[in-house]
């Protein structure tokens, strides 16, 4: 098999763990499709002693690195990027990296090590940094869109436990557009099939057409979302999913929202 047709399975999920650390898809893909420029121009290069998810990974952490290192995160005027700029100085990019390659990508501490160039003990401690301080900075009001009560039961309880406000749960497109016009909502999750065969995104779209707000998906099938082909999430959760998964994404959304408020 070739190595193309080896990291072809990985790249949906390296995109999106790319938008969530850059915060947009445009961005987040950008550095993808300059991981896989940099892999066919030198495939010798590629880590061959490591497994090829982690060497995919390795290689856009050299690739992002070597951009923010000189600075260039942010300088295109985007204003997204300009508002996790102004946050970057309450928390450090590599806490950032490092909650995400644990609890949203699931690689093991010493696995994050080896992608960050640092040790073990290191990204454990980088994670407790980025928990702690993304807590304290962020809090909104959330609309959770999910039909399935016990999944339901779980995100709210999740948000609630993050200090966030739940202002409804809603099981249908139409319920979903109703709540979060009655009460517009600072972050949206969003189960992708909902009770009637309506779909969550379009629910997701018709919220969007009224006003901006940071949304979360939750699917079992990431892949169909994260091809880059298209207008797509930027942050993405697979179910069956870990609480703190919900907790890094949540984070991670609200830390690239302007209107979040510190908390």
């Amino acid at each position: 098999m070739s190595l193309g047709q080896d990291l072809a399975p990985h790249l949906p999920f390296l995109r999106r763990y790319a938008r969530a650390l850059t915060g947009t898809q445009q961005h987040g893909d950008a550095y993808v499709r300059a991981t896989l420029e940099a892999i066919v121009a030198a495939p010798g290069d590629f880590p061959r002693d490591v497994d090829v998810r982690l060497g995919l990974y390795r290689t856009f952490q050299r690739i992002w690195g070597s951009v923010n290192e000189e600075g260039g995160e942010g300088e295109d005027g985007d204003p997204q990027a300009g508002i996790a700029n102004a946050r970057l100085a309450k928390i450090t990019p590599l806490s950032r990296q490092a909650l995400l390659l644990t609890q949203l990508e699931g690689f093991t501490p010493e696995d994050a090590a080896y992608l960050m160039d640092a040790s073990a003990a290191e990204v454990e401690e980088y994670v407790r940094d980025a928990v702690a301080e993304i807590e304290r900075q962020t809090r909104a009001d959330v609309l959770i869109i999910e039909d399935e009560p016990i999944i339901a039961m779980d995100l709210e309880t999740i948000v609630r436990d993050l200090g966030h406000n739940v202002t409804g749960v809603a099981v249908t497109r139409d319920e979903a557009v109703a709540q979060a016009l009655a009460q517009r909502p600072g972050l949206v999750l969003a189960d992708i099939q909902l009770a009637d065969d309506s779909s969550g995104i379009d629910a997701v779209k018709d919220i969007l057409a009224e006003f901006a707000v940071p949304v979360i998906f939750i699917t079992a099938f990431p892949e169909r979302l994260l091809t880059g082909e298209r207008p797509e999430p930027t942050f993405l959760i697979t179910k069956p999913f870990q609480r703190s998964t919900v907790k890094a994404a949540i984070s991670q959304a609200l830390f690239f929202d302007a209107a979040t408020i510190p908390a």
